[in-house]
């Protein structure tokens, strides 16, 4: 009898498989005031960058990702002001070529964008409509102008260049995250583990699509299109 498949048995939702996210600090919101101070900063175990717990005019607290260069006690504005590293600024008053992170999907959003350590969109144009934004990933995306953003280069840069000598380093990386690791290709088994398994079958040539009533993780690799022909009007 074969074992199950990696699939079902994360999609299980078993403490194998569950992020740990008791041991998060918190979640990340840009809050809508006047200013914010540096209280301290602290590291979170699911977050790349380090984070500063912001307290802000009216007293209240949140977190925010950590920009390049920021100190406890560094009191930055919010919504008014320079684009200067640390300040929030909407879209519409951020000029070209300027650096920003922690992007709000919509205004009034919280931030979900560029918030891994080292990383930073660039403007790149400016309508009256929308903002458009060079990501990390070189690809552009527009915003509404009134998103807003944290000014600068998110801080811990240089984290992905340290090697990683020994597999048992990448082992407690993921570990604290409980991500899939190692990840091992289903043609990489054996017959018993998985449906593309076995040397023999391993040839490309014999690829074909899951069967049409497979059941949950036995569709994997090719998956049989809904229909097929050309479709009447």
């Amino acid at each position: 009898m074969g074992k199950r498949l990696i699939q079902q048995r994360r999609g299980k939702g078993t403490t194998r498989f569950r992020a740990p996210s008791f041991r998060y600090k918190g979640e990340i919101k840009i809050l809508n005031k006047e200013y914010y101070v540096v209280k301290d900063l602290i590291r979170s175990a699911g977050h790349s960058a380090p984070l500063i717990e912001a307290e802000y005019n009216d007293k209240s607290t949140s977190l925010l990702i950590a920009p390049e260069g920021v100190s406890v006690g560094d009191k930055y504005l919010i919504g008014q002001g320079e684009p200067s590293p640390g300040n929030i600024l909407p879209l519409s008053k951020i000029p070209e070529g300027t650096n920003v992170f922690c992007i709000e999907a919509t205004p009034g959003s919280g931030g979900q964008f560029v918030r891994g350590s080292g990383t930073s969109a660039k403007v790149v144009s400016r309508s009256e409509k929308e903002v458009k934004l060079l990501l990390p990933s070189k690809k552009q995306k527009s915003f509404h102008p009134g998103c807003m953003a944290m000014i600068g280069i998110v801080a811990g840069g240089g984290r992905v260049e340290k090697p990683i000598l020994k597999a048992g380093k990448m082992h407690h990386i993921t570990k604290s995250r409980n991500q899939y690791y190692p990840v091992v290709s289903g043609s990489a088994m054996n017959a018993v583990a998985h449906p593309f398994g076995n040397k023999r079958t391993s040839r490309k040539s014999n690829a074909k699509p899951a069967p049409k009533n497979a059941p949950p993780g036995r569709k994997v690799g090719a998956i049989r299109p809904r229909r097929t022909g050309r479709k009447n009007k």
